[in-house]
Formats: structure tokens, sequence, C-alpha cells
């Protein structure tokens, strides 16, 4: 008998990697860019802190509102899915049984084989067999509303945060200047972390994010310029 064989998969980590990461991206990046367009008005050091403050906890109920509404479609989806298979299963298995054996056979597998893998397949788990081979439905991408939510808020309130303690510490003359070198420098790790966690190419993720991070910095801190001369 064959000893079974466990792998563990970088793919299975991209449920909680994209929320982790979208998280923590985007805290970084809107408190940044808040902080240096309020304090590019001309703003002082309590006016920046309350607006980043409340630019976390606002961020962290959006994002977290947001990934649970968004991902919860999903899941609606496929519950949907699962519900008409189950139906179908119940009332034509036959059909179901071709079905499957078709899937298998397009895929390269001999027909009398694929029926009979098939039909061993589904006198296992036919739903199970029908939701990952016609649905692509796995337990990898199995939409998780929750676990998305809480990941995604705890995540973003964590990136806030790291631009907050650059507020606290650096000098008011050179805030704008400590805040944006600093957050690039939160994202620039926040990416190599990513990627080398998702087995991705580091290089090409940290000129990603620093990147969209700068500009979306030197923008608001533009407008926050522009307002300040104006008021």
């Amino acid at each position: 008998m064959p000893r079974p064989h466990f792998e563990r998969h970088l793919v299975a980590r991209i449920g909680w990697l994209r929320a982790a990461v979208l998280g923590a991206n985007d805290g970084i990046v809107s408190t940044a860019s808040l902080i240096v367009g309020v304090a590019a008005a001309s703003a002082g050091r309590g006016e920046i802190l309350v607006a980043g403050v409340a630019g976390l906890v606002a961020g962290a109920m959006s994002m977290a509102a947001g990934e649970y509404v968004s991902v919860s479609s999903q899941s609606d989806t496929e519950q949907a899915d699962l519900a008409r298979e189950r139906k179908e299963l119940a009332t034509d298995p036959e059909f179901e049984l071709a079905e499957l054996a078709a899937i298998y056979a397009n895929r390269g597998v001999a027909p009398d084989l694929a029926r009979q893998v098939a039909q061993q397949l589904m006198a296992k788990d036919a739903l199970g067999a029908h939701a990952r081979d016609e649905l692509g439905i796995s337990e990898i991408a199995t939409a998780r509303p929750v676990q998305a939510a809480l990941t995604s808020a705890a995540t973003f309130a964590t990136g806030a945060a790291l631009p907050l303690i650059v507020v606290l510490l650096s000098p008011l003359s050179v805030l704008i200047w400590t805040t944006a070198i600093a957050s690039l420098v939160f994202l620039a790790v926040l990416g190599a972390i990513s990627a080398r966690t998702g087995g991705a190419d580091v290089t090409r993720a940290v000129v990603r994010v620093t990147f969209w991070g700068a500009l979306a910095m030197a923008i608001t801190a533009g407008i926050g310029a522009l307002f300040g001369a104006v008021v």
C-alpha cells in the first residue's frame, strides 16, 4: 500500500495572504498619504495626528465591511451553485456521471477509464467531485467572509499605525519627508515579505508597491499644498 505523501503548496496561502497584503498596503498608503497631504497644508502635529487616527479607524472599518460584503457575495454564489448541483445529482445521477466522465476525458483520460474514475469519485463524494472538477470550487479557494474581514481590518490598522508612529517621533519641520521615506521603506518591506511568502519575484513586488505608494503620496501632497496656499 503506497504511503501518503503530504506537501504544503503556496497556493493554499492565497486567501489570507491576499487580504493581509491588501489591508496592510492600504493602511500604509492611505494613512501616509493623508498625513502628507494634511502636513503639506501647514497643519500642526495635533491636526495631523487626529486626521491620521481618524483615517486608521475609518479605513479599518471600511476594509472589514468591504471584504465581508465582497467575499460574502462570492460565498453566496458558491452555495447557490452547490445547491443546484446537489439537486441535479439527486434527480439525474446518470447524466451527472456522464458529465463528470466527459470532463476527465476532455483532459486526456481514456473514455472508459474516465467513466470508471467518475464512478469511483462519485461513490465516495459525488458533490465534492462535481464541486471541484465541474464548478472549480475547492477547499483552498472557498470563500471565508469573516476571516477575510478580520484579516483586512487587523492588517490595515497595523499598516496605518506605522506612519502615525513616524509622526510622533519626527520633528515637525521634516515630517513630510520622514513620513514619506519611512512609508516607502515600510511598503518595500511589505512587498518583499508578501512576495517571499507567496513564492513570487521579490524585486518586482517591491518596485510595484513602492511606485504606487510614492505616486499616491505625491498627489496628496500636491493637493494639500494647493489647498494650504489657497487658505
